[in-house]
């Protein structure tokens, strides 16, 4: 074979061989990057339900306390100590239509 057919293989087999190298070396990094998520999912799992937990007790909390104040306010009030509710008296005053 010729010298030049001889260069010109050798630059193509070490383009190829650089592009197969990074390509397998961002595959690696790649899978190292998911086995070290995947080792954190359930910690992160575990993390996100005690966030809607302590939502969901809140919610609990104000809606218990929403549901007092509305029964309170259908009940009404039991004070009897309260005065007499004012009445409209037109006796000997002039009327203002």
């Amino acid at each position: 074979m010729e010298r030049p057919l001889l260069t010109v293989l050798l630059l193509v087999g070490l383009i190829i061989g650089w592009a197969v190298g990074s390509a397998y070396t961002r595959a690696r990094r790649g899978w190292t990057d998911y086995q070290t998520a995947k080792k954190s999912v359930p910690g992160a799992r575990r993390g996100a339900w005690l966030l809607v937990r302590g939502v969901a007790v809140k919610a609990a909390v104000v809606g218990l306390l929403l549901f007092g104040a509305v029964a309170y306010a259908a009940v009404g009030s039991d004070d009897e100590t309260a005065g007499p509710a004012p009445t409209s008296s037109t006796k000997g005053e002039p009327s203002h239509r």
